[in-house]
């Protein structure tokens, strides 16, 4: 009786104990804890690329930078004062001579002036309206070359996407092949037990699985090797585990050549920004050839003067004037020469760039096709290796074929399946490069349940 009632009391002891650990069992079993291996989908990796990549970041800090242009070459039609003050020290003192009476005294030897000047630019005959226009355009170019970067990023981030996925489809490959060349090894082992064959046929099945174990060690770290990328990319720690996820819709690619020209010639931003670039520089050539002629300005200020020969020692001045530059030493004239030079030469480079940005267009659009040709090939090409292996593991058991028969016939379904989904991630890449180099919205273009741009989607998918 005296023992049972020591368990009560220690029971009843251990009690606060149970009901704390109860509680913490249960908070940390409500807490989400990240699974070791995170998921990605191709929509969320864009819009993480195209808004907090470095490379876009360094854009905007220099579309800031660029912006801030306008304003400077708008201050030239603002006020500009300027405070000033000066010590004057003469060696004799000022005086002048006034008839017989001598030389009189007019002004002090050393006296302190201070004051301020108030400059407003009044015309000038459009030299600071071109530096604005120009300022402008810089500032669109500027924007241009952004919308560049974000989709030559979303390029980047949808090439390693899907060799991350290709990469571990190419595991899969690898480690099937050891599973059939672990199979027939089992087979070969057990008629050479039975002395159906000769020990140089089990070697030649152990080689065979030996090496088919190292590719697919080699297949582990490329896929691996993907992975950092991808993460790299993402912002994220390069040792992360992460998958990307399957990729069920697709951009519509159905264009024609003509087509894919046309739109890239007007939605590039490469085109677009060299326009800009001549434009500005047809506002910096009017800009230059304006200083050949005059600049009306007006000025004012006060200035105090201490001095006790001054009646008035403080004074109150508005001028109003014309200046004009005669001569710089063929400055202006060699300025003039070089923005005419740049001119032509951006001329030339935008023609030189249209035929490059055609060629890249024209290259990823067979691209595409030939990826697309080649997936129809090697799919006919697994089924008939996956049949050929099948056929050759009978008649290896059957005595009649050899086993070298049966690890060719497992080496060709290998190649055949690699054929394939290189021909089948190869053909998501170069969807993805025609996009890019007709200038659509690789985002837009990537999310079907967004507001896509309609050149971009064009009402379908696939």
């Amino acid at each position: 009786m005296l023992c049972c009632q020591k368990n009560t009391h220690f029971i009843f002891r251990l009690f606060p104990f149970l009901r704390t650990f109860l509680l913490l069992a249960i908070l940390l079993s409500s807490i989400p804890f990240p699974s070791s291996l995170q998921a990605i989908s191709l929509s969320e990796g864009l819009e993480i690329v195209t808004s907090r990549s470095r490379e876009v970041r360094v854009s905007m800090l220099e579309e800031e930078m660029t912006k801030e242009g306008i304003p400077i070459a708008r201050s030239a039609w603002l006020p500009r004062v300027d405070l000033y003050s000066y010590q004057t020290m003469l060696r004799y003192d000022p005086e002048a001579t006034f008839g017989p009476f001598g030389p009189v005294q007019i002004s002090e030897r050393s006296f302190l002036t201070y004051g301020f000047r108030v400059n407003q630019l009044l015309y000038d005959f459009g030299r600071t309206g071109s530096m604005i226009r120009g300022a402008r355009y810089a500032l669109k170019a500027k924007r241009l070359d952004t919308k560049r970067v974000r989709n030559l990023m979303a390029l980047e981030f949808i090439d390693a996407y899907f060799e991350l996925l290709k990469a571990k489809s190419l595991l899969d490959v690898a480690s099937r092949e050891v599973e059939r060349l672990q199979a027939h090894l089992k087979d070969t082992s057990a008629m050479y037990e039975e002395g159906l064959i000769t020990r140089n046929d089990l070697l030649q099945a152990e080689v065979m699985l030996a090496d088919a174990r190292q590719k697919r060690i080699d297949a582990e770290n490329l896929y691996k090797l993907r992975q950092s990328r991808l993460n790299m990319l993402v912002l994220t720690d390069l040792n992360r585990p992460v998958e990307a996820e399957e990729v069920s819709w697709h951009p519509f690619t159905g264009y024609s050549l003509e087509d894919a020209w046309q739109s890239a010639l007007l939605y590039r931003p490469e085109i677009r920004r060299i326009d800009r670039e001549i434009s500005i520089a047809k506002a910096e050539l009017k800009a230059t050839e304006a200083e050949f002629l005059p600049t009306l300005y007006l000025s004012g200020g006060y200035e105090y003067q201490e001095n006790r020969f001054m009646v008035h020692e403080g004074n109150w001045s508005l001028l109003g004037g014309i200046k004009l530059n005669l001569f710089s030493g063929g400055q202006t004239r060699s300025r003039i020469r070089q923005k005419k030079a740049r001119l032509r030469a951006l001329q030339l480079k935008k023609e030189r760039l249209m035929d490059s940005v055609k060629l890249e267009v024209k290259e990823a659009y067979l691209g595409l096709h030939s990826a697309k040709n080649r997936i129809k090939a090697t799919r006919k090409a697994v089924q008939q290796a996956e049949e050929n292996l099948r056929l050759q593991r009978l008649r290896y058991k059957e005595g009649v074929g050899t086993a070298t028969d049966v690890t060719d016939a497992i080496a060709l379904l290998t190649r055949a399946e690699t054929n394939y989904l290189s021909a089948l991630y190869d053909s998501f890449r170069a969807e993805a490069r025609l996009i890019y180099t007709m200038g659509l919205d690789l985002l837009q273009a990537y999310n079907p349940q967004g507001p896509a741009r309609k050149e971009a989607m064009n009402g379908k998918g696939q």
